[in-house]
């Protein structure tokens, strides 16, 4: 998992990668705890899609800024999902499983 700080870290990587994931986390949420750590197990069993995470309350600018440009909602805990520069998919709170985050790869064929 790399950890995205700024508009332009997020950027340059929507930019560089085919797909990729983005997990908006937050430090002070026991619900976004757990959903992190499904995120980081799950990036330990896929190596497909690369996996990248910000905290919101360290980058609310670049949260801020994701949810504006995509239009989607800001919900922390949330995990989206990008192909070929685009959202594809989304989930929120207890929906980010690795079920679900394993599932959503078939947005990326």
């Amino acid at each position: 998992m790399i950890k995205l700080s700024s508009i332009e870290e997020f950027n340059h990587a929507l930019e560089k990668e085919e797909a990729l994931f983005v997990l908006k986390h937050s430090i002070t949420c026991p619900i976004s705890q757990a959903a992190y750590d499904e995120y980081e197990t799950f990036t330990t069993e896929q190596q497909a899609v690369p996996t990248y995470f910000l905290t919101v309350q360290e980058a609310r600018p670049l949260s801020n800024y994701i949810a504006e440009t995509f239009q989607i909602k800001h919900e922390s805990p949330q995990a989206i999902l990008f192909t070929k520069s685009k959202a594809v998919w989304n989930a929120s709170h207890r929906n980010i499983n690795q079920k679900s985050l394993a599932d959503s790869l078939e947005h990326t064929k």
